[in-house]
């Protein structure tokens, strides 16, 4: 289901620019679906990990696991989105991307190292969704949920980790300046 729903967020998006319909009432929508489905995904692998359907003691470790890795997604995309707000309602114009440029060598090196790893993907709904499929099949051949809760472990701590870094990326930019 997520990834029909992606499949056809993205057909969406592509008519509309084709067509060159845009409208604010759209792009709000867009941005809503996308937060929550990258949540909804997260938030179901964390209920599948804790063994919500299966015949054993459910294990709500792993459902908090999920839902933290689905707050940290959220999160990072609202601080994203907050930049924005930030910017428009101290009357400056929307950022340019040599702004989120961090201003340190330091930070940028971070950054490019960050960008070219590609971790933080994995708690992106499109990404998401394909190493949970994966790691349940996995599963389904050993007979257990270990690797799902590897994955919903390590899915909550790249989250942590990348709200964290993205925040800092943001604060060290001239984005806010």
């Amino acid at each position: 289901m997520v990834q029909l729903y992606l499949l056809l967020d993205c057909v969406d998006g592509e008519v509309a620019r084709w067509k060159k319909q845009f409208s604010l009432g759209g792009v709000y929508l867009d941005r809503v679906g996308a937060y929550l489905t990258d949540a909804a995904v997260l938030v179901g692998f964390g209920l599948r990990a804790a063994d919500l359907w299966g015949s054993g003691r459910i294990d709500w470790l792993w459902a908090f696991l999920g839902t933290l890795a689905a707050l940290g997604a959220i999160l990072i995309k609202a601080e994203t989105d907050l930049v924005g707000v930030a910017r428009h309602q101290g009357g400056l114009p929307p950022v340019k991307e040599a702004a989120s440029e961090p201003r340190s060598s330091g930070m940028a090196l971070a950054r490019k190292a960050a960008a070219a790893l590609k971790f933080h993907r994995l708690i992106l709904g499109i990404e998401a969704s394909l190493v949970i499929l994966l790691l349940a099949v996995v599963d389904a051949v050993r007979g257990d949920l270990f690797f799902s809760r590897l994955g919903v472990a390590v899915m909550a701590g790249i989250a942590l980790l990348q709200t964290l870094l993205h925040l800092v990326s943001i604060l060290a930019s001239s984005r806010l300046k």
